[in-house]
């Protein structure tokens, strides 16, 4: 009688143990998240010291566990304006089309190599036509909670972004 009792026991048991699912992410990606822009800089050619790109820069970037990625970089200060305007019309005041010059959207796949320190962006969309299904590298380093950027194609050289991971 006890071995009829056991057998179950022990068949519930293991099929049990292998439904089992770890609940905690085992996504191990460190760029998985949101990161805020902490500065974005450019090195001077003459003297290598790294200064404030422009009077500076605000956004985000998203990298997801599925190697989908988000940016939107804008101006400091971007959202503080009295312009207001509709979405999708044909005709907006040339003020409100200049204001809109300073923001920088896209979304792309993206894929790291580790062994050279890059971060490819495989752009999918862009706010600029012309850099849709483009492809651009960035150097990456983590430093703590920070993750810097640096663009390698040649228009973009010398600028670095210091993100910070958002909780």
């Amino acid at each position: 009688m006890k071995l009829k009792l056991i057998i179950p026991v022990l068949i519930l048991s293991l099929l049990f143990m292998a439904c089992h699912h770890d609940l905690k992410p085992s996504d191990t990606n460190p760029f998985t998240g949101l990161w805020k822009l902490h500065i974005m800089e450019q090195k001077d050619s003459v003297t290598g010291n790294w200064q404030e790109w422009r009077k500076g820069m605000q956004g985000y970037i998203l990298y997801d566990g599925q190697h989908n990625m988000a940016v939107h970089l804008t101006v400091r200060g971007y959202e503080n304006t009295a312009l207001r305007f509709p979405n999708f019309v044909d005709t907006i005041p040339l003020e409100a089309l200049k204001h809109l010059t300073k923001s920088y959207v896209y979304f792309a796949k993206y894929t790291v190599d580790e062994e050279n320190g890059t971060v490819e962006h495989a752009r999918i969309s862009h706010s600029n036509p012309a850099d849709w299904n483009v492809k651009v590298k960035r150097k990456y380093t983590f430093k703590g909670d920070t993750l810097i950027l640096e663009p390698v194609e040649r228009q973009n050289a010398g600028l670095r972004l210091k993100w910070v991971k958002e909780p």
